[in-house]
């Protein structure tokens, strides 16, 4: 046998992990499966402002590592997706810690303790690039040390995590007394608290398995079906057989707002709206994968009449290559010979929410999440339909502030709302249907280079106005008619 040895540079590898594409709550979420995977009781979440010196922390009273553990647990890839796995584990591939970490920092630094016996090793991403070798340091530096025992106290068991030289902070000539990005930092703890009570909801449920707390608030759980709401519909589960094992499909179509508090429907809308949260929830042992999705089924896509139904899906963890759940936890793809069942389940379940929403005589509109993502607000107001184009919309707030006369700006926008004319929340104001709804630049898929261009112009406004690359990119990536379609936003 010839062969050669082609072993990855670690800096390159580094640059690969980093840009994996993690938003900051998807990031933490993966260091919170360790915690769990681990069984512990309580997690921390830890904000700390301090300009370039700022740092997030995740502790847990889980078991804790030995030695060996910490290291194969520092050691990118250690275990394969096929490795085995316990009960409780909620990892696949082996890389969460490090990829979720290093898109997020440039220094991890992992200290756990078990049977009374404390372990702390670290990774500096400069040190690596510097030496061209995967050296995984035993002393943190004076600076974390002191930050670990800061955090400890008297813990007997378990583990911290620390990151260190945020991305976007570290570099940049920003200082503690930076007011804007301070609040921009700290602005992520709300993002982050949504999507922890969303993604480990049924582990917050009661009997709660574990608590979670972000900057010492614990967590309430976010129920995507508001099951234990009287109103709810429950449409019967569905095993699903796939191979020696089963998928358990459970559709539910929520209450119409008729029969919802204020606060209950505010709640229900969730981070992306009503809009963004139809559709399918994804489950691997009971951790969410995929929130709000109709999995690319053609001729499935988000509209209002479909806003009151969501469907559970839990899918057993040895079949999730089946699914094609990626490295980020953050996507899947059904298997070929489940998808004509799920079109099945899911055009029922529309059939039904959409029938609701009829007979109670009003559109459950868009609820939003974020006020920036639709051009048009509609709404019915002492029996006349108003549309009115939303102002606090990125580009047309750039144009109306705008006092220089930028043509651009002005014209994405016009062919915006031109493409975005919201005809099937009027279809459902008039309780009219049919089949030519037009469908905005083209439909899903890769994006022309005029939507691309418009996109760009919706980035650079919402940047101009205060959101980082990050959040700029993931308002795009849930914005109409951007969500459909293949871009830089979602790259």
């Amino acid at each position: 046998m010839h062969f050669d040895v082609a072993a990855p540079d670690p800096a390159g590898m580094v640059a690969s992990l980093s840009s994996l594409g993690y938003s900051l709550p998807a990031a933490v979420a993966d260091l919170v499966d360790n915690s769990v995977s681990a069984e512990a009781k309580n997690i921390d979440v830890d904000f700390t402002w301090d300009g370039q010196k700022s740092w997030i922390s995740v502790t847990d009273d889980g078991r804790g590592m030995t030695e060996s553990e910490l290291v194969t647990a520092m050691t990118v890839a250690a275990r394969g997706a096929s490795a085995e796995r316990s009960a409780t584990d909620l990892g696949r591939f082996g890389v969460g810690l490090k990829s979720a970490s290093f898109s997020q920092c440039r220094k991890l630094t992992v200290a756990t303790v078990k049977e009374g016996a404390w372990h702390i090793r670290t990774w500096d991403l400069a040190v690596v690039e510097y030496y061209k070798e995967w050296r995984l340091l035993h002393d943190p530096g004076d600076t974390t040390t002191s930050l670990l025992r800061q955090i400890a106290g008297s813990m007997r068991h378990g583990t911290i995590v620390v990151w260190e030289q945020l991305s976007g902070y570290h570099k940049t000539a920003v200082n503690s007394d930076d007011e804007k990005t301070q609040a921009q930092f700290y602005a992520e703890v709300e993002r982050t608290e949504a999507h922890l009570s969303m993604v480990f909801a049924r582990f917050l449920q009661r009997p709660a398995r574990c608590r979670i707390r972000v900057r010492g608030s614990a967590l309430s759980p976010w129920d995507p079906f508001l099951s234990t709401h009287p109103s709810v519909q429950r449409i019967p589960v569905e095993p699903l057989p796939l191979g020696s094992e089963s998928v358990r499909v459970e559709p539910f179509v929520l209450p119409t707002a008729q029969r919802l508090s204020h606060a209950e429907y505010e709640s229900a809308a969730g981070q992306r709206g009503w809009l963004g949260q139809q559709g399918f929830y994804v489950y691997r042992r009971d951790r969410l994968i995929l929130a709000g999705d109709w999995l690319g089924i053609r001729g499935l896509r988000r509209e209002e009449k479909y806003n009151l139904a969501r469907i559970a899906v839990d899918i057993p963890a040895e079949s999730d290559t089946d699914w094609g759940v990626d490295v980020r936890k953050a996507s899947v793809v059904p298997p070929v010979s489940l998808r004509g069942q799920l079109e099945r389940i899911a055009r029922y379940t529309r059939e039904v929410a959409s029938r609701s929403a009829r007979q109670r005589g009003r559109v459950v509109s868009r609820a939003h999440g974020d006020p920036l993502k639709f051009a048009w607000n509609v709404k019915r107001h002492d029996d006349q339909i108003v549309l009115r184009i939303n102002r606090k919309h990125p580009l047309v707030k750039a144009a109306m502030d705008d006092q220089g006369g930028h043509r651009d700006v002005v014209r994405s926008m016009i062919r915006l709302l031109e493409e975005t004319v919201p005809v099937t929340a009027l279809r459902m104001l008039h309780e009219t249907d049919t089949v030519d709804d037009p469908e905005p630049f083209g439909g899903p898929g890769p994006a022309a280079p005029e939507t691309v261009n418009i996109a760009r112009q919706v980035y650079e406004a919402l940047l101009g106005q205060g959101r980082s690359p990050e959040e700029a990119r993931e308002t795009l990536s849930s914005m109409p008619p951007f969500d459909e379609q293949l871009g830089f936003w979602n790259s």
